[in-house]
């Protein structure tokens, strides 16, 4: 049984020395495989550190189907998908929230008023918002936000349908 086995073994009943050593031996290669994925060694770091914890807390499942470097490797990739989809979730939040912003001040510069029903409709995602907008505001049928849209009409339907239940529920909490 290699060095490695034992480590792992030994981990996996609970001696925080063995684990300790197996996570050192791989550190410096799952650092270098996320500065390639990264290319940011900053973030690398990061996320090198929370694959080490996820490691850590998840020891026991590891069940030798592949190599150790290969299991920490995984860990560390899923991390980096979850990171760069928050990131990209934070980034498109960010640039609505902006735009909102631009909207409001325009229009507030023009003497109109930005009604209380967008600022809550821009909270809903684009797959309820885009309906109820091409629907309410434009006025197309279910068919034709349905063919916009690229889904059936019945969905583009209970879209308009469970989006307005959602905000009549924000714009009126009292009445849930």
């Amino acid at each position: 049984m290699s060095n490695e086995q034992e480590w792992i073994r030994q981990a996996q009943a609970g001696d925080s020395q063995a684990l300790a050593k197996l996570l050192q031996t791989h550190y410096s290669t799952v650092v270098h495989y996320l500065i390639k994925v990264t290319l940011q060694p900053h973030v690398a770091e990061d996320i090198a550190q929370d694959t080490m914890l996820k490691a850590i807390e998840k020891i026991k499942l590891y069940n030798g189907q592949s190599k150790f470097s290969s299991w920490l490797l995984t860990i560390a990739t899923r991390l980096y998908i979850d990171n760069f989809r928050r990131k990209k979730r934070e980034k498109l939040w960010l640039k609505q929230e902006t735009a909102m912003r631009k909207i409001n001040w325009h229009l507030s510069q023009q003497g109109e008023d930005w009604p209380e029903v967008l600022d809550t409709l821009n909270k809903l995602s684009y797959d309820f918002r885009i309906p109820i907008i091409l629907k309410h505001y434009y006025g197309y049928a279910y068919d034709e936000i349905a063919e916009m849209m690229d889904i059936p009409a019945g969905t583009a339907k209970s879209r308009v349908f469970n989006g307005l239940k959602m905000l009549r529920k924000e714009l009126r909490p009292d009445e849930g």
